[in-house]
């Protein structure tokens, strides 16, 4: 079963009275990359975390974030009343020497750096023990949610490629019916175009005519790009039926395929083939689009 490495969850918790919620989102990437926020104080978090993602999936870009609401973690501002002793000395002195000059504001004085102090509340380490453990528990339901949601885009993405893969397929058996490519019309294309070269002036070496004639043989036959791509697109069925991790390899057949549409066009000399070649190349591009979106 795919999985895809788009997704998003959200879960709540809480201790006494501690309120969280987690956030998480993924989206493609060649590796496992993570990204976390926390809240102050909270950077222990980030190591355990890091383990229980990284365990949980194998590829995407993750943005990790903790919320959270409790009154003995809320600052409480304070003023420094020795600044503010301070400067209403120097006030005093200034005013003496200009006398014209307009009195500070109270926002202006509050303004200025170290007026207002921020107050952290202090809580036992017992407290902060416990509820740290809480909040590790509680991020199974947030990562367990991600799972699901890239499990079922997976499901949902299987099916279109599914459906990409059966069209490469009857693109192939369409190009294999075309009559210009059944033996007998190749041999007589061939036939053609050699007795073109046994009338070329100057005439041609045995040799070089071995060889132009080898090209065009091997320019006429495309069966072997189509049997490649055929052998191909079993390959990648059997990948979409793996419970393993499989965008990288999907990502790598996808340029297989690309190879051998490209080599089918350009060996093309009739336009119903080269129609074939280029709806392939664009239902093998559609597919590695959503490739790219596999884990």
């Amino acid at each position: 079963m795919l999985k895809s490495m788009t997704g998003f969850a959200r879960s709540q918790g809480q201790y006494e009275d501690c309120s969280w919620t987690w956030e998480i989102k993924s989206v493609n990437g060649k590796s496992l990359d993570m990204r976390s926020r926390f809240p102050h104080g909270f950077d222990s978090l980030d190591m355990p975390t890091r383990k229980a993602v990284s365990g949980a999936f194998k590829r995407g870009n993750f943005s990790l974030g903790l919320n959270l609401k409790q009154s003995q973690f809320s600052s409480k501002l304070r003023i420094n009343q020795d600044i503010l002793g301070q400067l209403g000395t120097l006030l005093g002195t200034l005013k003496s020497n200009v006398p014209d000059a307009t009195p500070p504001s109270l926002d202006g004085l509050l303004n200025i750096k170290g007026a207002v102090e921020v107050e952290e509340q202090e809580v036992s380490e017992e407290f902060r023990a416990a509820l740290e453990k809480e909040i590790l528990e509680s991020l199974s339901l947030v990562i367990t949610g991600l799972a699901e949601m890239r499990t079922t885009e997976g499901v949902q993405m299987q099916v279109v490629l599914q459906g990409q893969l059966d069209s490469i397929l009857n693109l192939c058996a369409q190009a294999e019916k075309l009559s210009v490519f059944q033996p007998e019309a190749i041999k007589e294309k061939l036939q053609g175009q050699v007795n073109e070269l046994l009338v070329a002036v100057p005439p041609l070496s045995e040799d070089r005519l071995a060889q132009e004639a080898a090209l065009l043989m091997i320019k006429a036959d495309i069966r072997e790009e189509l049997d490649r791509l055929k052998a191909h697109s079993e390959t990648a069925q059997e990948l979409l039926n793996s419970d393993e991790p499989v965008g990288r390899r999907l990502d790598f057949l996808c340029q297989e395929f690309n190879r051998e549409a490209n080599t089918l066009c350009s060996k093309s000399s009739d336009v119903e083939l080269t129609n074939i070649g280029m709806a392939l190349k664009a239902t093998i591009e559609q597919f590695r689009e959503q490739v790219q979106n596999i884990e």
